[in-house]
């Protein structure tokens, strides 16, 4: 099971989900309660080792203001949310980086196709919400069959292993859920969560 978890912003926090066992781990460098600077990014970069992916994460920011910006961070990797084309697609990687593509369940079916991405990352129809939602109707999405993606959106280290089960998810996304108030990580739910992600992948 692929685990990445995201919104982090201290030392601490990163430090954590790298030794829990994350694969990747997400910086937020658009309006959150998550936010750091390209600088802040570019420092927090010196305790991710080598071994896991470190991701910038943007919104509604034009692809090139996007590109940008991860560069300035010292970040290969950028997370899409919006709406995007596959001209976007495109224009990251002529841009040398990776791509995740953010989309939620209430997305038009096209945009489950595959554009290209590196990582398609599958949202709650209300991103942000935290709530958790019907991960099972994931699975009856044909288009994902044989690609890597990512579930996210009211995922917790008490549902994880139940949600990526009924998703048949390749991957899982956690940010809100392991918080002990909005934009402040738990260490011991990033711990918890990843742990118990990694245990459902062996069930």
């Amino acid at each position: 099971m692929f685990v990445k978890v995201c919104g982090l912003s201290t030392p601490e926090s990163v430090r954590e989900a790298v030794d829990a066992g994350a694969d990747a781990v997400g910086f937020v460098l658009t309006a959150s309660p998550r936010v750091v600077s390209p600088s802040q990014a570019a420092a927090l970069l010196a305790g991710v080792p080598g071994e896991v992916t470190p991701i910038g994460v943007f919104r509604d920011e034009p692809v090139a203001d996007a590109v940008a910006i991860a560069r300035a961070a010292g970040l290969e990797w950028i997370q899409l949310h919006g709406q995007r084309s596959r001209t976007d697609v495109a224009t990251v990687h002529d841009a040398g980086m990776k791509l995740v593509r953010a989309v939620t369940m209430g997305a038009a079916p096209e945009e489950f196709e595959d554009w290209g991405e590196d990582l398609l990352l599958i949202d709650a129809a209300v991103p942000g919400s935290g709530e958790s939602w019907d991960y099972a109707s994931v699975a009856s999405l044909p288009v994902l069959q044989g690609r890597k993606w990512l579930l996210a959106g009211g995922l917790e280290p008490g549902n994880v292993s139940r949600a990526s089960a009924a998703a048949h998810a390749w991957g899982v996304d956690v940010s809100s859920g392991v918080e002990a108030s909005r934009g402040v990580k738990d260490l011991a739910k990033i711990r918890a969560f990843v742990e118990a992600a990694k245990a459902a992948a062996t069930v």
